[in-house]
């Protein structure tokens, strides 16, 4: 059955590669025609397809026309004629899927397509990259054609002004990086007006390397924080205080799941250390999440893989790429722990104001579609989130690169020893090396192996992220040996030298099994571009962390039939299908760790967008206070039945105290509920009726702009306010939802139902909010 799933998968496949070759042969029969069109004709095609798509057709009655319109505008542009292939993954691209090409097939100009095509419907396109570098590349290659078919085209990066961001998204394609895009959403959800704001509704988005955008980086959340003051001391003892923990006797440390927890002698070491009687009880809150910070900061993060330490700041390191993460720190006091355990300066701690995970952000674009050269190893994982299947677009060139099988060490020591070995003997013919390793700390350990031996080479990590993009176009030239932390250069084309094909072309080495399968493919994919010749080997160890993280019990009882040559490699074929299993094993790991944060903030991502609409139906509305009447009933209903409780007795309600609480929501003191109403229902209907009267008392000032304006501003901020002490309650919820896993129910469920909870008392406090400031400050204007 599995090898007939197989075979309709592979069949769908095909059917869908002749649907396209078949167009393709449409645009190319095209070609002649579009050809003989002046530059002005040329150009005044896109007004008529404009008027097409008005006049009521769709762009998929236009795709061959305009597809063929934008291959004739880059060849007079750029020079560059698309190929078959290219077409082929435009419309891949059009259709709301991913086309899987190979390193060097040219993807950018594949993206030329799809992009003009949908911009002209008027909507916005928003072409999405890996960073500043191949966005502005991009923008300023392929953004000459668009433009010389009269589009405009903008740039969305980071740290651009409020006018400027309108500008890059009002143009018809906007090219930028996918988490600007992400943050520009929560920023928008953060003015107090729509003149205020950057983006259009959301139309369609190409991601460029969508594997890296939509899984390597999916495992974090787009968080923007608002700085507020922090206690140096209390960070610096508690991170004193982690250095003396003992693992496994005061605290647990789970490396599959990355975390941590304190064990019952842990918690008792915190309570006489710090002198508190309880260390679970509500005032003591804040003091443990202090100390699990920074025994989080202690044993979770190293520097020099996780982080580095630069001018006495703390700068974080993107564990898929090696770049430095500008700007980019840890929230919720974590960044500060880190600090103090560095002992350098600790800064203002950042307070989560907004947050989205990457899957919940993407998955509000009606069409989103995207490129790489490795994604068909998580097409179910694409599938499921967003509905997008992987094409495999066929290469210009068939390729002829030799990937040849892994050689496996003892120890680490062993395998570094070969590398090098390996390296000296190529590099005595000219040919061009790439050593891709899987951390900075990793690529400075292979230096100065090589420096042992006095091979010559260039350091490529986050380090020197200025010099990336030219050390990494220029890694295929004679004699140059190139070190390179994971898949720093991206994006970059690697061009061969005079001479080095004849050599075998780019040699590539990996120095570990990268936590994924894609991203050893992508380090492999760096040779053979365009049917180059080429060759790539991996060198591993049984020590690498990958093994010791999921092959470890594998590896244990293998180790007594263990066989190895002079040289530490291992001679037992089983090895292969040891680390093959461990590879995957931590595959399903990381799945399960995105399925686990999309599910978390599946729970916020409904709550998000109920708030989220009623800012936006708040700042769109000219009449706010309709908006509020509903929160006027909702809270004088609260009162009710926090005070006229079913198990008691009329005789037994607080009548005084309920009646105070209900006049602070009215104007009208005359709210007054006495023992002679002997049910609950009778009270709601009179209280019912007396807001009636109020609304219908504030309906006959509604026109009064002054009044909507203060309405308006008293929700917004009390949303607000709300709202982000609802985010603090939420994670506070999340931090401890895994230890809740021992009371055999499902850890998810309790976090959907305590979350729903927190959620609908969030909401009562801004209804009872909103109605007793507005009661105190709308009076003047009612007796005015």
């Amino acid at each position: 059955m599995l090898s007939s799933l197989k075979k309709l998968i592979g069949d769908g496949q095909e059917r869908k590669i002749k649907k396209f070759r078949k167009l393709v042969e449409q645009i190319n029969a095209l070609e002649p025609t579009i050809e003989a069109l002046t530059d002005e004709q040329l150009q005044d095609k896109t007004g008529q397809f404009k008027q097409q798509i008005t006049d009521g057709k769709t762009v998929h009655d236009i795709k061959v026309e305009a597809f063929a319109v934008v291959r004739e505008a880059s060849k007079r542009v750029l020079g560059l004629r698309h190929y078959d292939v290219q077409l082929i993954g435009g419309l891949v691209l059009n259709d709301g899927d991913i086309a899987e090409m190979p390193t060097g097939e040219g993807k950018t100009l594949v993206a030329s397509l799809p992009s003009y095509l949908r911009a002209l419907e008027g909507k916005g396109v928003h072409v999405i990259t890996v960073n500043e570098y191949l966005a502005t590349r991009d923008k300023e290659q392929i953004g000459k054609v668009h433009e010389f078919l009269g589009l405009k085209v903008g740039l969305n990066i980071p740290n651009l002004g409020p006018e400027e961001k309108q500008e890059a998204y009002q143009a018809d394609i906007t090219y930028g990086i996918g988490n600007e895009f992400g943050f520009d959403y929560l920023r928008d959800n953060m003015m107090y007006s729509n003149e205020q704001k950057s983006q259009r509704p959301f139309h369609f988005a190409i991601i460029d390397e969508i594997d890296s955008v939509l899984i390597d980086e999916a495992k974090t959340p787009l968080i923007i924080a608002g700085k507020t003051s922090v206690n140096p001391s209390l960070y610096n003892v508690c991170a004193k205080f982690a250095r003396g923990l003992k693992r496994e006797k005061d605290y647990i440390y789970d490396s599959l799941m990355k975390s941590v927890s304190l064990t019952d002698d842990g918690i008792t070491k915190v309570e006489r250390a710090f002198g508190v009687d309880n260390l679970y009880d509500l005032e003591h809150q804040t003091l443990f999440h202090f100390v699990l910070q920074s025994v989080r900061a202690h044993v979770m993060f190293k520097r020099d893989v996780d982080y580095i330490v630069k001018d006495g700041e703390i700068q974080l390191v993107d564990m898929f790429t090696g770049r430095i993460m500008e700007g980019r720190s840890f929230s919720d006091g974590l960044h500060q722990a880190l600090e103090a355990k560095e002992g350098v300066e600790i800064t203002e701690e950042n307070k989560t104001q907004a947050v989205v995970t990457i899957q919940n952000y993407f998955r509000m674009y009606p069409t989103m579609c995207g490129m790489t050269g490795t994604a068909k190893t998580e097409e179910k994982e694409f599938q499921m989130l967003y509905a997008m299947d992987v094409i495999q677009v066929p290469t210009n060139q068939p390729r002829i690169r030799l990937d040849q099988k892994d050689y496996v060490y003892a120890t680490i020591d062993d395998k570094y020893k070969a590398v090098v070995t390996e390296v000296e003997k190529r590099h005595k013919t000219g040919q061009p090396i790439l050593i891709g390793t899987t951390s900075i700390i990793q690529s400075e350990t292979m230096a100065q192996y090589l420096d042992d031996k006095q091979i010559p080479y260039e350091l490529l990590n986050a380090k020197s992220v200025e010099k990336e993009v030219t050390l990494i176009s220029q890694a295929g030239q004679m004699n140059q040996v190139t070190i390179a932390t994971n898949m720093a250069g991206r994006g970059t084309d690697i061009e061969l030298g005079d001479g080095v094909a004849e050599l075998g072309g780019l040699y590539v080495i990996g120095t570990e099994r990268h936590e994924s399968r894609r991203i050893d493919n992508q380090l492999k994919g760096r040779s053979g571009r365009q049917g180059d010749p080429g060759e790539t080997q991996m060198f591993i160890s049984i020590e690498d962390e990958i093994l010791l993280r999921f092959g470890e019990d594998d590896i244990e009882k293998f180790r007594p039939n263990l066989r190895t040559d002079e040289h530490g490699r291992i001679l037992n074929e089983e090895i292969h299908t040891i680390v093959d299993r461990a590879q995957r094993m931590c595959e399903n790991h990381n799945y399960a760790a995105r399925e686990y944060t999309l599910k978390l903030d599946d729970v916020v991502n409904d709550q998000r967008n109920v708030v989220y609409s009623l800012r936006n139906k708040l700042i769109s509305d000219a009449d706010s206070m309709t908006i509020m009447y509903p929160m006027l009933h909702s809270a004088a209903q609260s009162y009710v039945d926090q005070y006229c409780l079913e198990g008691l007795l009329p005789d037994e309600w607080n009548l005084s105290e309920l009646n105070g609480r209900l006049n602070q929501v009215f104007v009208h003191e005359d709210i007054i509920i006495t023992k002679e109403m002997q049910d609950k229902k009778e009270v709601s209907d009179y209280v019912r009726e007396k807001v009636d009267e109020y609304i219908d008392l504030l309906k006959l000032k509604s026109d009064d702009a002054k009044i909507q304006f203060l309405c308006k501003k008293i929700v917004l901020m009390s949303l607000d306010v709300h709202w982000l002490q609802h985010i603090e309650d939420m994670s506070r919820l999340k931090e401890g939802i895994g230890l809740r896993g021992y009371s055999q129910e499902d850890p998810m469920r309790i976090y959907n139902r305590e979350g729903f909870e927190l959620f609908k008392l969030m909401y009562q406090t801004i209804e009872r909010d909103v109605s007793i400031h507005f009661a105190k400050n709308i009076r003047p204007h009612l007796e005015a």
